[in-house]
């Protein structure tokens, strides 16, 4: 397999996996699944290559199905964690100032993320970069009903965790996939980040429309109502 060519070489999957095997593969999980420094970990593209490679018989000796249990509860584990995390740092959590490895507003979006899909959020931030890591917390820090949180945590731990990496065991069957592993990753990453690119573009959008709205049309004042001609006139000398 080919380094990707994405980031730093010890953010290449193949090399991740190479380097610490389904142990590393299982904290890097479960730490993109709800720790703060888990953020810029590679979840979709390392389960995929896990699943080609528990297929080629080169990454130990468990059976696909074991690797799949084993990453569908460091996910649950993991999301059980931020939750605490959330309940116990509460609105903390959106005072922390910006550093190096924490931005305010990666914050902002899980929470309106959270906010426009209510409890299926779960589910659908496990398949967004970033997102899937501050969900989680985000859900302990409006405190949801934490049986409903749990039921929506292991539907989406199954589907992401157990998910992605079948579909690394399927398509890692296919010669073709082999040739174009570099490539697939690469697209894999793309189609992981596109939701948020279309978000950032949606809320730009709503901004100028609002932005616009909100200007004063011509020959009007800033309550919106006609200026004297008198008043024209002296605002344009």
């Amino acid at each position: 397999m080919t380094t990707l060519a994405l980031g730093p070489s010890w953010l290449d999957p193949d090399y991740l996996i190479n380097t610490f095997g389904l142990i590393g593969v299982l904290v890097i999980v479960f730490a993109e699944s709800g720790l703060l420094i888990g953020f810029f970990l590679p979840g979709d593209s390392l389960l995929f290559t896990t699943g080609l490679l528990v297929t080629s018989g080169t990454l130990d000796s468990l059976p696909l199905w074991a690797v799949c249990s084993l990453i569908v509860l460091a996910a649950v584990v993991g999301d059980q964690v931020g939750y605490l995390f959330g309940r116990k740092v509460g609105p903390a959590l959106f005072k922390r100032p910006d550093s190096r490895f924490f931005k305010q507003e990666n914050v902002e979006k899980a929470h309106d993320f959270f906010e426009k899909y209510g409890p299926k959020s779960l589910i659908l931030a496990r398949f967004v970069p970033i997102v899937r890591t501050f969900t989680p917390i985000i859900a302990g820090v409006s405190r949801m009903n934490y049986r409903l949180f749990v039921i929506f945590n292991i539907i989406g731990g199954v589907l992401w965790g157990a998910g992605v990496t079948l579909l690394g065991a399927a398509l890692g069957k296919i010669d073709f996939v082999h040739q174009h592993i570099e490539k697939i990753l690469i697209l894999i990453v793309l189609l992981s980040v596109l939701p948020i690119v279309i978000e950032v573009l949606r809320a730009r959008s709503k901004n100028k429309k609002e932005a616009l709205r909100e200007a004063p049309a011509p020959g009007t004042g800033a309550d919106g109502h006609p200026l004297a001609p008198d008043a024209g006139r002296s605002a344009q000398r």
